[in-house]
């Protein structure tokens, strides 16, 4: 931390580059509760406005590439970053764009990867011709990547049942030059606990929490990205950094709470409601 004299210490910066979400349960507005939370401070650059609630996303409108560029380098050029977190991106120029600014940055500065893909809804929020640029120029740029299983699929065909199957996703993910992959299990079918794998290819750590039978589970990726970037600005190295933001992220589903008709968010301030 720094600061002027006379000033507080200023906390670690953590730059989020994503999608707005009106709903204020996933995107950008996610990612800025949990760094909040999580005692970082938070910036954002907004990738894509989408006009989204309770129960799906009724439209997206993506910013231009001039924009998403002025608003990374207003930041990094002067705040500076410690990690990046990138979500929504779209389409193939966005994604294009996010991955030349991330080659931009010092290499030592730690990059999470949420390959977003669809909506909680099931709402596609990456367009098919997207796909390869986020394989060959985002993923690269990539301290850890974070799909799930529907991402899995839609990145390397890969159809996942069971917990060997997670283990070659991740070989699959890595091959697009990552340092780490983060195999997010929590939609295997027949689970009684949500279970993640982390691996760079050589270590393998796996991270397990019970099951909460809560529908509410909006912004859950989001919130996991953004917790493990944080951790890493923090100075945490990877393994330690997915296992905070994994209970982080576990609170913060027992948490979720119903907001409006459909599915609601989870809970990003459970840790300071607990202690009131």
């Amino acid at each position: 931390m720094t600061g002027s004299p006379g000033s507080a210490p200023s906390p670690a910066r953590v730059l989020t580059v994503a999608g707005s979400d009106s709903g204020g349960g996933a995107g950008i507005q996610a990612d800025l509760k949990t760094m909040l939370a999580l005692g970082v401070h938070g910036m954002s650059v907004v990738t894509a406005v989408t006009a989204q609630n309770s129960l799906g996303v009724h439209g997206a409108w993506e910013l231009p590439g001039e924009a998403v560029r002025a608003q990374f380098r207003a930041v990094a050029d002067d705040i500076g970053v410690q990690a990046v977190k990138t979500g929504m991106l779209s389409s193939a120029a966005l994604a294009a764009t996010v991955a030349g600014l991330l080659a931009e940055l010092d290499r030592a500065v730690p990059v999470v990867v949420d390959p977003v893909g669809v909506s909680k809804h099931g709402d596609p929020l990456l367009a098919a011709e997207a796909l390869d640029v986020v394989r060959t120029r985002l993923l690269p740029a990539a301290t850890v990547v974070t799909p799930n299983l529907d991402e899995v699929t839609q990145l390397t065909g890969l159809v996942v049942t069971d917990e060997e199957g997670m283990r070659t996703a991740a070989r699959r993910i890595l091959a697009y030059g990552p340092r780490w992959a983060l195999v997010k299990g929590g939609h295997l079918p027949g689970s009684a606990q949500a279970s993640d794998l982390l691996s760079d290819g050589t270590e393998e750590h796996w991270f397990r929490a019970a099951r909460h039978d809560n529908r509410h589970t909006h912004g859950t990726g989001c919130t996991l990205a953004a917790a493990t970037a944080s951790y890493l600005a923090l100075g945490h190295p990877v393994p330690a950094a997915v296992g905070l933001a994994k209970e982080y992220v576990t609170g913060a589903i027992a948490g979720g709470f119903a907001l409006g008709a459909g599915i609601g968010p989870v809970d990003h301030g459970w840790r300071q409601r607990e202690k009131t």
